[in-house]
């Protein structure tokens, strides 16, 4: 699947990770952001949104490169670098359902990084039932008036551009009245609350957002109107495995990081990896780890090749994120002390994977999706 010129992508990315990332890890976390020239940087050197055509200011590569993009923002413990929120997964919106006007106006700025993105669907008082939207959108003439409020919005505080979930139809409406409305930084009425303190993602800007009589131009409306819910639906497969990549990315490095400490610590004259249980234990994540690689390398595929992946993206949007979640539970006790210390980057893996069952559709979610497609429900 992957060929030579996948794996120069992926080194020159490493390299870029280590030069401009890595070595302020601590300090953005410390500072709740990751600085804006830092997307600016990414945008330059091509890390952006790598899979747009070249008129809107990508390289035409495959998604591959998107992949490889997460995997080593996992991997180098720097998922709080939310560029795979902004590229493939709220980009996509713009490119799919865009006019021709509205890809010339932003998908460019997007690419160099001069643009950063977020999408808003989640509420104060609605998370995964998006048909239960109450933010509402009414026609003012040549504007659409907002009104309403969004929360655990991931860029929430960086977005130059947002895209929003709000209802446009009756109050009763359901899926049928939600419409997709691009909000721009400077739309007056639109103001920011405060970057949210969270559990994990330290240095990933998460805000509440508020529209109060916030005017935006009619024709920021994207895709068609009332259709906002099917056009999420469309796009929320991309985002499940953008998660599940990210997840089986951080799985693989806790594991390696695992392994290599558990057989350089010694407890009673002997390294813990060669204590029976413990090897067992590492035995029992390797083996969980790698079937979490061939699921996703084969769902990867299928997605590239525009087969209906609807099933196999929720099973492994939920199964991979709890697998990697069982496994940092087990590489911090392997760890002992040490573990629970922010000096050793095991610690910031295991706050920072707790998310990833619980964005982009819970578990819970995720299998009763699969549960209605087996015909169980």
């Amino acid at each position: 699947m992957y060929r030579e010129e996948h794996q120069i992508f992926r080194e020159a990315f490493r390299r870029f990770l280590e030069r401009e990332v890595t070595p302020h890890m601590e300090r953005w976390e410390e500072e709740g952001i990751v600085p804006r020239q830092v997307w600016r940087t990414m945008g330059e050197t091509g890390f952006l949104c790598p899979w747009l055509p070249e008129e809107y200011g990508g390289s035409g590569a495959d998604f591959l490169y998107s992949v490889i993009i997460a995997e080593e923002l996992a991997k180098a413990g720097a998922v709080s670098v939310m560029a795979p929120l902004h590229s493939d997964i709220v980009a996509p919106y713009l490119y799919a359902l865009g006019t021709e006007d509205q890809k010339r106006r932003w998908l460019p700025k997007c690419a160099s990084g001069e643009i950063v993105l977020a999408v808003a669907m989640t509420e104060p008082n609605t998370g995964s039932d998006l048909a239960a939207i109450r933010t509402r959108a009414e026609r003012d003439g040549d504007a659409w008036v907002l009104n309403g409020q969004k929360t655990f919005i991931s860029n929430g505080i960086l977005a130059d551009l947002v895209i929003v979930a709000c209802r446009t139809g009756p109050p009763d409406s359901g899926a049928k009245g939600i419409s997709l409305i691009c909000v721009e930084r400077d739309a007056p009425g639109f103001t920011r609350g405060r970057n949210l303190k969270k559990m994990g993602l330290h240095a990933q800007d998460t805000a509440e957002l508020i529209f109060d009589d916030c005017r935006v131009p009619a024709e920021n409306l994207l895709g068609e109107l009332n259709r906002g819910f099917y056009h999420l639906m469309d796009h929320l497969q991309q985002e499940r495995i953008m998660a599940a990549v990210m997840a089986q990315a951080m799985a693989e490095a806790m594991l390696e990081m695992t392994i290599h400490y558990a057989r350089g610590r010694t407890a009673f004259g002997r390294p813990i990896a060669s204590f029976q249980h413990n090897a067992f234990k590492i035995v029992d994540m390797a083996t969980e780890v790698k079937l979490g690689r061939a699921f996703l390398d084969r769902l990867i595929g299928d997605h590239m090749e525009g087969k209906d992946v609807i099933t196999d993206v929720s099973m492994a949007k939920a199964w991979i994120a709890e697998m990697a979640n069982r496994t940092a539970y087990q590489c911090v006790q392997l760890h002992g002390g040490y573990g629970y210390m922010e000096e050793y980057p095991i610690s910031r893996f295991y706050r920072d994977v707790r998310v990833i069952p619980i964005f982009a559709g819970t578990t819970e979610v995720m299998k009763l999706i699969v549960a209605k497609r087996l015909g169980l429900l």
